[in-house]
């Protein structure tokens, strides 16, 4: 069920930030493991994305990888959640709350 419901918050998320910033580009994947995030593409756009698009990727990226999502956050100057929830609108917080009650590891 878990497994089902983080995929399911995942691909809410790919939605709203758009599909090139996971696995393909094309938002197409029947796994977690087609929809990873794309790393070098995602640190690249942290500087010309607005402060709510990148925390919201940043913290989805987070679930793929801690440690790197973490030196991306701070990055951003993200010390915690509630750093992240300032940044974002309720569909994006409403997904990472999602993707958090859900996640079972990568």
């Amino acid at each position: 069920m878990n497994q089902d419901a983080f995929l399911d918050a995942w691909r809410r998320g790919i939605s709203i930030a758009g599909p090139k910033w996971f696995g393909d580009g094309t938002g197409v994947g029947a796994t977690k493991w087609k929809l990873e995030p794309r790393y070098d593409d995602i640190a690249s756009a942290i500087g010309w994305l607005s402060s709510g698009e990148s925390a919201f990727l940043v913290a989805m990226y987070s679930f793929y990888n801690a440690d790197t999502g973490g030196e991306l956050m701070r990055k951003l100057g993200i010390g915690g959640l509630a750093d992240v929830a300032g940044r974002l609108d309720g569909p994006r917080r409403k997904v990472i709350a999602d993707l958090l009650v859900s996640y079972e590891g990568w």
